[in-house]
């Protein structure tokens, strides 16, 4: 969760090309054999949005499972503090910087659902967590 000052966090549309095209999500990826969850955060926010990771706090944690022959997949969500929200988005079909609020109108990858609920309520804070750490 990348989240401004006046309360907006990003997300990010996914290609049309990509697997589940068109959903929306939080940016991060996958953790490649040797990386810390911290590190793989820091290179993939490096390559999606050309921006500089400063701390991260966990704030989340899904399994979930696409599809019925799909192995379960380990989600881990975390709040990020960037060194600057001047992005350069690369990896996605568009950006967007939207209030808790105003998440339920975009369409979320399944894995998400029940993290845009919580952010929607106020019941996560990405930027009283970082606060906090």
């Amino acid at each position: 969760m990348i989240e401004r000052s006046d309360r907006r966090l990003l997300i990010g549309q996914r290609r049309r090309g990509d697997t589940s095209p068109l959903k929306w999500e939080f940016p991060g990826g996958k953790v490649k054999p040797g990386e810390t969850d911290e590190g793989a955060l820091a290179r993939e926010l490096r390559e999606e949005l050309g921006v500089t990771l400063l701390k991260s706090v966990p704030i989340a944690r899904v399994i979930h499972k696409y599809g019925e022959t799909a192995t379960p997949l380990e989600i881990r969500f975390f709040a990020a503090a960037l060194e600057s929200t001047e992005i350069c988005p690369a990896a996605f079909e568009q950006v967007a910087w939207a209030l808790p609020r105003e998440l339920s109108e975009y369409d979320f990858l399944a894995a998400n659902r029940e993290l845009v609920g919580n952010l929607a309520t106020g019941k996560i804070k990405p930027t009283d967590l970082l606060a906090d750490h």
